[in-house]
């Protein structure tokens, strides 16, 4: 797919990858998590590019964020954290796109590319909690990985190994959050439809 990137819409990426670096360091933590499980809005300018201006402008959005928070916030993560996000990009872009596009990209489109988005994320993010961020974050601690789990999740004494760790605290949270943010975008969809009128000969 070849998409063409007008000034108009360099501008309008970067307006939306700027809110969503800002809201990503507005984050808050949720009771009973781990303390680097944090809920942010800043999913939703990425929805907003993706049905906008098509999915390179919401992995730019996606991209760009990160970068920005690392910048202006820091990472309390050794940069694992950034790291699931990155990997986590193309599994938010692609479902939900794929699904919009071919239902026609109608506000019923809407509904289910973000409803699928929700099952979808949080799989990838049991699988990459499982297999590659808390390894990853147990060796960068030096630590084993079952003392780490303990640690990051003192919060819950319910979660003493891995698979607690994911039931308890990787799924509950990631339903919480996507879902949050995906409800947030879906109730923006009725200006967003005006918004794709607009700027119809942004989108891909």
């Amino acid at each position: 797919m070849k998409t063409t990137w007008t000034t108009q819409k360099l501008i309008t990426t970067a307006m939306l990858a700027a809110a969503a670096g800002a809201l990503m360091s507005l984050e808050f933590p949720l009771p009973l998590m781990p303390p680097f499980y944090k809920v942010d809005f800043s999913d939703v300018p990425s929805i907003i590019a993706l049905f906008l201006l098509g999915p390179a402008s919401a992995a730019c959005v996606e991209v760009i964020k990160i970068l920005i928070k690392l910048i202006t916030v820091g990472t309390t993560t050794m940069y694992v954290g950034e790291l699931a996000n990155l990997l986590g990009v193309v599994l938010f872009i692609l479902p939900v796109w794929l699904i919009y596009s071919r239902m026609g990209r109608s506000k019923k489109a809407a509904l289910a590319s973000l409803a699928v988005s929700v099952p979808v994320r949080t799989l990838f993010a049991c699988f990459c909690n499982a297999f590659i961020t808390l390894p990853l974050y147990a060796k960068a601690m030096e630590l084993p990985l079952d003392q780490v789990i303990q640690i990051v999740a003192s919060v819950n004494p319910a979660i003493s190994d891995l698979t607690t760790f994911i039931i308890l605290a990787t799924i509950p949270f990631n339903i919480i959050k996507i879902g949050i943010n995906c409800a947030v975008a879906y109730l923006l969809y009725d200006r967003l439809r005006s918004a794709v009128r607009i700027f119809r000969p942004l989108c891909p």
